[in-house]
């Protein structure tokens, strides 16, 4: 700060501020009993373990090439959803691309961008209308190398599933895929590095779970679960799993308010 100490004070209330956020982070994590169904959605996390290189996708041009061959020996983030989804999807991507533009990482140099659809009906069309809009919306040097939109077949989509411990669910009734929001990190020979879960990706850290990625490190992910749905049992239909996590972080900015004008008014009564 500046060069100069923190007084007590201050240490305590950042401490209550830290504490919060970590209580924000486990009361997110283990959803209610009656949300079973939504916490097995939750990544299981596989660092280590070796992605299915030679499954097949079809990148934005239709060309169907193993999923090796979009990776390039390089660190890559893997995004998994897809493109016609009405919720959280997009969003995830717009952060992604929001950080690594403020990251001053360069691609395909410093990493590989794979988006990945989970859905096998969409189309090599369908991708390359999402990867042309973000494109406009992100102008990135090097993103025509180093950006892949990829779709695939069932079979192809499910080892890459298995592999990375992505979780989805398919709501017939809805017409929609359930499934949790977070980042892939892999390392240059193709394995499972660590985890970015959630949305609101920040540039510091995208650019250290690569750095661990480069590296191959296998990295441990914070206990959060965001799904891109949340089942209501009152109106019986998914709403974004935001709004829980939205309500939770308004009642801990009181609490943390709270602790602050304690330890503030404790202060000045020493």
């Amino acid at each position: 700060m500046n060069g100069y100490p923190m007084t007590s004070w201050k240490r305590q209330a950042g401490l209550s501020a830290a504490l919060a956020c970590m209580w924000m982070l486990m009361w997110a994590a283990p959803l209610r009993a009656e949300e079973g169904a939504m916490q097995a959605l939750a990544f299981t996390p596989r660092q280590g373990s070796a992605l299915p290189l030679d499954a097949r996708f079809s990148d934005t041009t239709g060309r169907a090439l193993p999923l090796g061959a979009f990776l390039g020996g390089r660190p890559a983030i893997i995004s998994m959803g897809y493109y016609a989804c009405p919720n959280l999807c997009a969003l995830e991507r717009e952060d992604l691309l929001h950080a690594l533009a403020r990251s001053g990482l360069k691609t395909p140099g410093d990493y590989t961008l794979v988006v990945v659809s989970i859905d096998p009906a969409e189309t090599p069309a369908v991708a390359r209308k999402a990867r042309g809009e973000d494109m406009a919306r992100f102008p990135t040097s090097g993103a025509e190398e180093g950006w892949h939109f990829l779709t695939g077949d069932p079979a192809g989509i499910r080892r890459l599933s298995q592999a990375v411990g992505f979780h989805a669910r398919y709501d017939a009734k809805l017409g929609q895929y359930l499934h949790p929001m977070g980042l892939i990190f892999i390392t240059p020979a193709g394995m499972v590095s660590g985890y970015v879960l959630g949305v609101g990706y920040q540039p510091g850290d995208v650019r250290q779970a690569l750095a661990h990625a480069a590296r191959g490190d296998r990295v441990a992910a914070s206990p959060i679960l965001l799904l891109c749905f949340h089942y209501d049992e009152v109106s019986g239909r998914y709403t974004l799993a935001i709004e829980k996590l939205l309500r939770i972080g308004g009642v801990l900015t009181v609490l943390m308010l709270g602790a602050v004008m304690v330890l503030a008014h404790r202060r000045r009564q020493g």
